[in-house]
């Protein structure tokens, strides 16, 4: 197992606020992949993966019409 630390972002739709909920977390996982399937397990979700070249792994998220971003960082 690796150890990450994730960034989760929820953006907010309200087009004069642009602030954001922003949670940072340790986590100790296998396949970032499916820790964002299990967070999200039982709604409708679609996501685009992207592999930076530092390692980061980002998942830009739509789920209930809400964009949010998980990027985990191999600590």
């Amino acid at each position: 197992m690796k150890e990450y630390e994730v960034i989760w972002e929820i953006f907010n739709k309200c087009p004069r606020n642009q602030m954001r909920d922003v949670f940072v977390d340790e986590v100790e996982i296998e396949d970032p992949e499916e820790y964002v399937k299990n967070k999200f397990k039982g709604k409708e979700v679609t996501y685009e993966k992207t592999v930076l070249e530092d390692g980061t792994i980002i998942f830009d998220i739509q789920t209930s019409q809400i964009k949010q971003r998980c990027s985990f960082t191999e600590i």
